[in-house]
């Protein structure tokens, strides 16, 4: 007995369609995903200036009763630019649910009924983790990096000039963006993998008999992607290296779904 049945085959023969109505709809679904970040972009770039207010509470912290409490900008277009930038940003991560709902409406059709079901649940992780990562970058690790680059100030004395931070608008924003989406995509580190052993790539032996050099690999990534301090290194590699663990549990869960799976398949062919 094959593991589609007649009706999965049915249901895929339904969905065929000329090229040209596909082409309409992807159009469809590409509008729909415009016009959604369109809407998105234009609402955060309203309240851009309270988005920014929030991404710079953890720097305005640090400085807090210090004559350098505040950010400079050196080009008149500077601020508008960077918060159009910031629209874009937070509209994309707004738009993102239905963005992902289009995609799927799109690819769905051409699906199998068990690949729809093994699909979604990582479609329904991703922008989960990605939050998860950007609220750990928010609330664990930016601070312990500002007040680290803070504690480079160096005050003038007699003979000497002192250094002083004067934090640009456009470049602060560039660094909370890059480590939002360093350790959002980071984050997605079980979704890949489990994505591997879904399609049989990967197995959990393997990912288990490799975990030293992952675990290699992990801080190495993170002295890349990371401030150049120790905890900012850490404040990814320990969170990184226990969804590795999750990721040999959740490959391990999916092996064990499937030789149940086939262990079923095999006792209703038998005779």
């Amino acid at each position: 007995m094959s593991a589609r049945s007649e009706a999965d085959e049915a249901a895929i023969e339904a969905t065929k369609a000329p090229l040209l109505d596909h082409l309409i709809e992807l159009r469809k679904r590409l509008v729909i995903s415009i016009i959604a970040f369109i809407i998105c972009f234009v609402l955060c770039f309203t309240f851009a200036k309270y988005i920014y207010a929030f991404l710079t509470a953890p720097l305005a912290h640090a400085l807090a009763g210090q004559p350098n409490h505040h950010l400079i900008y050196t080009a008149l277009y500077e601020t508008f630019f960077t918060y159009v930038k910031l629209g874009m940003f937070a509209g994309l991560c707004l738009s993102f649910p239905i963005i992902a709902s289009q995609l799927w409406l799109f690819i769905a059709p051409g699906l199998y009924r068990q690949e729809r079901n093994a699909f979604l649940p990582f479609l329904a992780a991703t922008p989960v983790l990605f939050v998860i990562g950007a609220a750990f970058v928010y609330y664990v690790m930016l601070p312990f990096a500002i007040r680290f680059f803070v504690s480079y100030e160096t005050p003038g004395g007699h003979g000497t000039l002192g250094i002083e931070l004067q934090a640009k608008v456009s470049e602060y924003l560039d660094f909370v963006m890059t480590l939002v989406f360093a350790f959002g995509l980071c984050f997605q580190l079980p979704v890949l993998l489990s994505l591997l052993g879904r399609v049989g790539i990967v197995s959990s032996a393997q990912l288990r008999s490799v975990r030293r050099y992952a675990i290699l690999g992990i801080v190495a990534l993170s002295a890349v992607v990371t401030p150049p301090d120790v905890f900012s290194m850490i404040s990814l590699a320990l969170p990184l290296v226990f969804l590795y663990e999750v990721s040999i549990w959740c490959v391990r869960l999916i092996e064990h779904r499937r030789a149940k799976e086939d262990a079923a398949r095999a006792a209703g062919s038998a005779p």
